[in-house]
């Protein structure tokens, strides 16, 4: 089972922020638009209340970290914390045009090893982050050591079709995609290590049972668009 990514921390940290200012109008492009859609399944499966406390991993350009403070209101909290500098600028200048700034934080710092204490978290997501850190095994384990007894982790990720006739059409489409990030002004190469990514990535099943190895119960996962992203959840006991 794969579960580290040879290329070191301070590339992939590199890689992300020469793509932060193409990043949402080229992930809409790849998507379809699509993951504003999966996004939306995923919050209506969360138990999110006004007042709880979320954590958002690998928050990228804030979008989810700004739907999660809407929902936990002024009298909750919301942390979204990536390791790219230039992403976190633009999701700072996202949530200025928001009435969400009181509820919410933005850092820098690494998925690996977050700083917060034990069973400080209701609620810990991360988007199409996972695949793209050194140990996914070891953010898992993060993430289920700072979350609240009895509260969930929400994983939505990439993943790849289990159907075997669906397969071929999703490996030719992403096969493309570091042409359509081309066309979005971004460096080839760098959308091409983005598909290697997602490519080498373990499947939904196999994601499920890391979830089950690093001690989350209830593990379950939904696929979307015939596999081609999946939502992962499971709970820590209480």
């Amino acid at each position: 089972m794969p579960r580290t990514n040879k290329t070191s921390e301070a590339k992939v940290q590199a890689l992300f922020d020469r793509i932060a200012s193409t990043y949402d109008s080229t992930n809409n492009a790849i998507s379809l638009g699509m993951h504003k859609h999966w996004r939306k399944k995923t919050m209506e499966q969360v138990p999110l209340s006004v007042g709880d406390q979320a954590l958002d991993l690998c928050c990228g350009t804030g979008d989810w970290t700004i739907d999660l403070a809407e929902i936990v209101g002024p009298t909750g909290k919301v942390v979204g914390l990536d390791f790219s500098q230039k992403m976190l600028k633009t999701a700072k200048n996202k949530l200025k045009q928001t009435n969400f700034s009181p509820q919410t934080s933005l850092i820098q710092g690494d998925a690996m090893s977050l700083p917060f204490e034990n069973d400080s978290f209701d609620l810990v997501t991360i988007g199409f982050g996972l695949r793209n850190v050194p140990d996914a095994f070891q953010v898992l384990k993060e993430m289920r050591r700072v979350l609240k007894p009895g509260g969930m982790v929400a994983c939505l990720e990439t993943s790849q079709p289990e159907n075997k006739l669906i397969y071929p059409f999703w490996y030719l489409y992403f096969k493309l995609v570091p042409t359509i990030a081309k066309l979005k002004h971004n460096k080839r190469q760098d959308y091409v290590y983005l598909q290697q990514t997602t490519q080498k990535f373990v499947h939904a099943k196999e994601l499920k049972q890391m979830f089950q190895d690093t001690s989350l119960i209830k593990s379950s996962y939904t696929t979307f668009m015939f596999g081609a992203c999946a939502l992962h959840i499971g709970y820590k006991r209480k």
